[in-house]
């Protein structure tokens, strides 16, 4: 029964169906294809993957080697930037870098020790040191890149050939162009990292040998590099040095007024002035020639000679060697005997006797060398501001000034703290005043549109709302009323009209159409009614009538 009820409303639908019009079978047939084209869009829409860059400003070579391993891996890819970026769905793009990574991608322009690898049989000597050359530019290179302030860098190594002769060796220098990011620099400490980096990466290759150049042609100076600019202030070690030991002034100082004037009342500030002059003195001083008893004896030398008057004659014949040698000339330092009248006793004693004695002494002298120490403090400037004194509690607390009296203990504990030193020049200025509270300025927060998270969510659910507006005009603006239509029976005139109505069927909605049809209906059961009637009153009238047909249909 239920099978017969549904064939039997299935014919009525499809006979319906062939009472509609042509505009409005294309209207169904178009209503129906865009719901199944809405459905499929949206499921193909929804299950489309956001994409984002996987890497951009790629050359052509490590473009394609990132999307023949793209395509190996089967994973989705776009092109943006012609060519020049590559996307994928966001959800892959930090584990595509790690297993591209893992490749060795993006090997970028600069190539490295890889170059050796492909060495071919029988070539020259100085192909083999060009390929070492380049193969060393380009490690340095990466390294460089590595850095997080550096987009691109170039290496150039000026390696000289080596030499026998101690004379004609030359050391190998480096010049390095690097192009940062924008809005990034690089301070003296960063230059210096590089160009040690640099220099020890190369053999032999002495730090002044390597020259660095920013994209916009500026030299870059490394700490504590050679040169007039490169003294033209404080290295980044001096001033940290230097904001350390004015931090250490500042801690001392409200580490013994806090605890007498309270937390945050007191604030304090040191200008320090330091010297970092690196100064060696050698000094050699001789004193006056010391006491003889006192000196120290370095060398001493004695000489005797004995006289000659039991000797018989000799030498040649003749006046000249015959006469007596004459007197002795005086000795250098004679030491025979402290007194003078022993010496001449000794001297007469024996005939022709002589004795000289040479004694040296050391020289007194004191060589000091002095090295003073880098940083020392020259002079110090101070200055401290304390809160008024609180007076009371709650509502009612007022504040005083601090009395003369305290004022001058609290001066003599900065004094004590700093090392107060009048010789130096050492400046101390304390000052009582009342701290005002200024007006703390709320950050506002970001607005919930402005979120990262939030624009996210906005642009999903704006999507799917979407889709929906879309399906529910579609369904209740074209299908739902075409439906309908279909769904009124046909009547087939006032009688089984009065019987659906007496069923409780659908008979409250009759659409324009149906009711024109029931009409029709109604006034052709009437005619024949009317015709049967006249026939059965009049039966010459209605032969009449059959033969004026006939008749024209002859």
């Amino acid at each position: 029964m239920a099978v017969a009820v549904q064939e039997n409303a299935f014919g009525g639908m499809l006979e319906r169906l062939g009472q509609l019009s042509n505009q409005r079978k294309l209207g169904l047939m178009f209503g129906i294809a865009a719901i199944i084209a809405l459905v499929a869009g949206s499921w193909m829409w929804s299950q489309t993957p956001d994409y984002r860059v996987l890497y951009s400003n790629l050359s052509d070579r490590d473009g394609g080697s990132v999307i023949d391993s793209l395509q190996q891996m089967n994973v989705p890819y776009k092109m943006a930037d012609g060519g020049g970026a590559i996307l994928v769905p966001s959800n892959q793009v930090y584990e595509m870098r790690l297993r591209l990574a893992s490749q060795g991608l993006p090997k970028g322009s600069v190539v490295g020790f890889e170059l050796m690898d492909g060495q071919k049989l029988g070539m020259s000597q100085f192909q083999e040191q060009v390929n070492y050359q380049r193969a060393l530019e380009g490690e340095i290179t990466r390294s460089i890149q590595s850095l997080s302030a550096v987009q691109a860098a170039r290496v150039h190594l000026a390696i000289p050939k080596p030499s026998v002769f101690v004379r004609d060796q030359q050391k190998p220098s480096a010049s390095v162009l690097l192009s940062l990011y924008p809005g990034r620099t690089l301070d003296a400490a960063q230059v210096s990292g590089i160009v040690h980096l640099i220099a020890s990466s190369v053999p032999e290759l002495p730090v002044k040998n390597v020259t660095l150049v920013d994209q916009n042609g500026n030299l870059l100076i490394a700490a504590g590099a050679e040169g007039a600019d490169a003294h033209a202030g404080l290295d980044p070690t001096q001033l940290d040095y230097l904001h350390q030991v004015e931090q250490s002034y500042v801690k001392r100082i409200e580490a013994i007024l806090t605890p007498l004037v309270g937390q945050d009342n007191v604030k304090a500030q040191v200008a320090a002035d330091l010297d970092f002059a690196k100064i060696e003195q050698t000094a050699e001083t001789y004193k006056p020639n010391p006491v003889p008893n006192e000196a120290a004896i370095r060398s001493q030398q004695m000489s005797e000679t004995a006289g000659d008057a039991g000797k018989p004659a000799s030498g040649v014949p003749g006046a000249m060697s015959n006469q007596p040698p004459g007197a002795a000339s005086a000795p250098i330092s004679a030491t025979g005997s402290p007194t003078g009248g022993a010496a001449a006793g000794s001297a007469a004693s024996g005939a022709g006797a002589h004795k000289e004695s040479t004694v040296n002494f050391e020289v007194d002298k004191t060589i000091q060398h002095i090295r003073q120490p880098v940083g020392s403090v020259k002079r110090l400037s101070v200055a401290v501001v304390v809160n008024n004194r609180k007076v009371g509690g709650g509502k009612d607390a007022k504040t005083k000034p601090l009395s003369a009296a305290e004022l001058a203990q609290l001066q003599n504990l900065v004094k004590e703290a700093m090392g107060y030193n009048q010789a130096r020049g050492d400046t101390l200025n304390l000052v009582n005043a009342a701290f005002s509270a200024g007006d703390v300025e709320e950050i506002p927060s970001a607005p919930l549109w402005k979120e990262p998270g939030n624009i996210s969510l906005a642009k999903e659910i704006a999507k799917n709302l979407l889709i929906a507006a879309l399906l529910f005009y579609l369904v209740f603006g074209v299908i739902r009323p075409i439906l309908r239509d279909l769904a009124q029976p046909v009547h087939a005139g006032p009688h089984h009209v009065a019987e659906e109505g007496e069923e409780g069927e659908e008979t409250a909605e009759i659409s324009p159409q149906a009711a024109a049809r029931a009409a029709q209906a109604a006034g052709y059961e009437e005619n024949l009614k009317a015709a049967k009637e006249l026939a059965k009153q009049d039966p010459r009238v209605v032969a009449s009538v059959v033969k004026d047909w006939v008749g024209g249909g002859e």
